[in-house]
């Protein structure tokens, strides 16, 4: 329970952190009809009796100045971190927020939920019936980020950070999950952010990942080693030390193309490769060797060729 609090302040965090960059990018058409420069977060105390109950507190809730308006012509956005892989409960207890925050603060409430388990349709607007059957009395709209069903390559290439940060709670290509959050880090390091929001969103990545046991013990292994493989140096920061084992990285992924090219033109132009014979490319790590071993793969027509002309 504890470390499910403490990834929950986290993201919180990010939110708040980057609520900019995080509104921008998901939701644009909200985010154009606010001062963004100007975020007034509500502090705590003013929820001591929130509507269910003194144990929970509201998410995050931003006042906001509407372009154009005056000091007097504010809104309210209401975020909230929804970790359960259903939206039932988040939509149970939406309604009375909305109440809570439009009868305490007398000012206009736009409800976000961020999913972290559920997709949904990726970014869209969901209602709330109430009653749920028959005809509603009341309808609630929110609008909602389902981060597992948004496509986790697009927002890792995109320029903006939070979204480079949230990507590996997105969907990603099978078998590509570490990867991802390797090059996660590496672009983090390269962006025109200040070092401490770099350690920021890279605990983000490093605590919402979600690998097996060996590919998260590896994955670890990323962020704790240098490229050389050495301890670290104390004075470096995770984000450093990812950058300098992403790209060490990028050389190992290089050399797993080159050796896939070599034994894949093989098979196609010859057949099935011998065990014994696979087991030899797959032992080369001399980038212009393994060239080699593809120039002459392109011009065998048999093992024994191809043998000959690489010297085994």
């Amino acid at each position: 329970m504890a470390d499910a609090i403490n990834h929950d302040q986290l993201f919180k965090t990010v939110l708040r952190d980057g609520f900019a960059e995080f509104l921008s990018l998901f939701l644009p058409e909200l985010a154009a009809r606010f001062d963004l420069s100007a975020v007034r977060w509500l502090d705590k105390e003013l929820f001591a009796s929130p509507p269910d109950g003194p144990h929970h507190v509201l998410d995050l809730v931003a006042e906001l100045t509407t372009l154009g308006g005056d000091a007097t012509t504010l809104a309210l956005v209401h975020v909230e971190v929804e970790s359960a892989d259903s939206v039932t409960s988040i939509e149970e207890r939406l309604p009375d927020y909305y109440h809570y925050l439009r009868r305490s603060q007398r000012k206009p409430v736009q409800p976000v939920v961020v999913f972290l388990k559920v997709g949904l349709d990726g970014i869209g607007t969901r209602e709330i019936h109430d009653p749920p059957v028959g005809k509603p009395v009341a309808t609630y709209r929110y609008e909602y980020i389902g981060l597992p069903a948004l496509p986790a390559v697009e927002y890792l290439r995109g320029d903006n950070p939070v979204g480079v940060a949230l990507s590996v709670l997105m969907n990603t290509p099978k078998g590509s999950r570490l990867d991802l959050g390797v090059e996660a880090f590496r672009r983090l390091s390269d962006a025109p952010i200040s070092d401490g929001r770099k350690a920021l969103l890279g605990d983000c990545v490093e605590t919402y990942i979600e690998l097996p046991p060996e590919e998260l013990t590896r994955f670890r292994g990323i962020l704790e080693a240098n490229a050389t493989g050495r301890v670290p140096a104390v004075n470096k920061t995770r984000v450093q030390i990812a950058e300098e084992k992403g790209a060490a990285l990028a050389v190992q992924a290089a050399e797993r193309e080159r050796k896939a090219s070599v034994l894949k033109v093989l098979a196609a132009r010859i057949g099935a490769v011998p065990p014994e014979l696979a087991a030899q490319v797959e032992a080369m790590t001399d980038p212009a060797a393994l060239d080699s071993l593809l120039v002459a793969a392109c011009k065998a027509d048999t093992f024994d060729q191809f043998r000959t002309a690489v010297g085994w």
